[in-house]
């Protein structure tokens, strides 16, 4: 599917509004804190049971300790009551979507659901297309039989 096609389907009712993604992942950037880079994030995700989560990048004047907004998303997930994410969608300071990095691509992949949708900057794609033979918590439960 490509940029131009907002709605990306999933199963017969299970319509995934992309344009509420994207306004709750730019309300999200507009709390970042990046005074340094001052390239602000905002995240947002769909989860299993209809509730959207978001993160924003939080920097630190010790670079390495700058959380991105991923994992700020990953966090409010937890917090609010678990699940699994569906869709995804990441923006930056201008409100163009941006391709989360290999380790967010990472960090998404353990809480996703099979399958889930991301909105890149080529278009709509799975967690798998965008970060293909994953490591995960299988590979953890195989090593350990």
């Amino acid at each position: 599917m490509g940029k131009k096609d907002k709605k990306a389907r999933r199963g017969p009712s299970d319509d995934i509004d992309w344009d509420e993604l994207r306004a709750a992942a730019v309300e999200a950037m507009q709390r970042a804190y990046a005074p340094y880079s001052r390239y602000k994030v905002g995240a947002a995700a769909l989860v299993s049971d209809g509730r959207i989560v978001t993160g924003c990048n939080v920097e630190n004047a010790s670079y390495g300790v700058g959380l991105c907004a991923e994992c700020g998303l990953v966090s409010d997930l937890q917090m609010s009551g678990g699940g699994e994410l569906i869709a995804f969608v990441c923006v930056n300071g201008h409100e163009e979507t941006i391709m989360p990095c290999g380790r967010c691509r990472q960090l998404l992949y353990e809480f996703a659901m099979p399958g889930m949708l991301l909105e890149t900057v080529s278009g709509i794609r799975t967690i798998d297309e965008v970060l293909p033979d994953a490591f995960g918590p299988k590979d953890l439960e195989e090593a350990t039989r």
